[in-house]
Parts: C-alpha cells; structure tokens; sequence
C-alpha cells in the first residue's frame, strides 16, 4: 500500500473535515478510485467518450424528464401536477445542500491528491470534491420525479446511480464523494417532496382559481 492510500490519522481526518485545511481523501477508497480510472484507460475511445458526453450533458435527460412528468400530470391530477412543477425547486435545495457541504469538509479533487491523468480536466485546487453535486442533483431529481411518476422515477433513478458512477470514471470524484452525493440529494428532496405532497391539493385549489390554471389543468 502506497502512503497516498494510507488513511490519516483519526484526529488529522477529524481537524481535515471541519474545513480547517483542506482534506485528502485518497486514504478512503483511493485505491478503488485509481482502479476506475485505470480501466477508463484502457477502455475503447467510443466507450468513453459515451461516459464523458453523459457525465458532462447527462443531467439535461432530467430536465426532459420533468418536463414529460409535468405535461402529463397536467391532464391526469391536478395535485400531480403541482408535485412537477415543485421538481426543478426540490433539485435545486439538495445542490445547495451539497454546496454548502463542500465549502465545510474542503476535500481535494482526487487527481490533485493523487497525481493521475483523468478523462476530464482535473479541476483547479479549490474546486472541492465531496460531496458530488452532479450525483446530489441527480438523485434529487429521481427522487422528486418518482412523487410525479412512478415510472418515470425508475428511469430517472437508474439515470442518477449512472451519472454518479461516470463521475468517478472521468476522474472528477472518489466513490465516496457520489455516494454522499446520492444520499445528500436523495434525502433532502424526499423530504422536501414529503412535506409538499400534504399541501399539493391545497396548492392545486388555490392555482386552479387564478391565471396560473393552465399550468395545472390542460
């Protein structure tokens, strides 16, 4: 084991997470994250230049997604639709969550600590690792579409553990930095798409009588 894979002593680590310097993260799962990468290298170009192009347009796939969920609850359930058109807000809380997050635990991108050419241009020192704000969007997004659309929160859902997983195939994050993604955007939107979903009637009367009526009915 190399001592870029060693894990910082426990009062170190605890000192590094509080913000107080920045943080190395490499002695969690450096090793499974030079592994992804390694096999990054030596996969097809096509193969990756597929996991690139998702891993940076891939969370454009819900934006569709919410906007298809939107369309049809508008002429199925007033209250669905009011649960759609929450979607963007309840995916934008968990980024700010997320954010928030980064400027507190100050960990170093993975290709800083660990010195490795990646798929994706290795950010500037600053640019903070974990969390993964592209994996806390994503799961935020699957979950507030899964309160419009069962089905379509399947699809969003598989769409999510993807783009979290092409974020440590680029390079861009460590295995635990998509994973705290993940639970971060998917915790905060269940929460917030919980609370909602006890007003969403409530909400829908109330558009219902005003000039915001066709956003909710067809």
């Amino acid at each position: 084991m190399t001592p870029a894979h060693q894990a910082a002593p426990p009062l170190q680590s605890a000192v590094n997470l509080l913000g107080a310097r920045p943080f190395d993260g490499s002695g969690i799962d450096g090793g499974a994250y030079l592994d992804v990468v390694d096999a990054a290298h030596h996969a097809p170009s096509w193969v990756d230049g597929l996991i690139s192009g998702y891993s940076t347009y891939g969370l454009a796939l819900f934006a569709v997604l919410m906007l298809l969920g939107w369309w049809q609850a508008r002429h199925q359930d007033t209250a669905r639709a009011v649960r759609a058109l929450a979607a963007p807000v309840l995916t934008v809380v968990p980024f700010v969550v997320s954010t928030a997050l980064k400027q507190v635990v100050h960990e170093n991108r993975p290709c800083q600590s660990l010195h490795v050419m990646t798929l994706e241009a290795c950010p500037a020192p600053g640019d903070w690792s974990f969390p993964s704000n592209h994996s806390a969007l994503a799961a935020a997004a699957a979950v507030a579409l899964w309160f419009v659309s069962a089905r379509l929160g399947v699809i969003a859902a598989i769409g999510a553990l993807a783009m979290a997983a092409s974020r440590v195939w680029v390079g861009a994050h460590y295995p635990h930095d998509i994973i705290a993604g993940l639970i971060v955007g998917a915790l905060v939107a269940a929460s917030l798409a919980t609370l909602l979903a006890r007003y969403a009637a409530t909400v829908a009367q109330a558009l219902g009588r005003g000039r915001l009526r066709p956003l909710i009915a067809s």
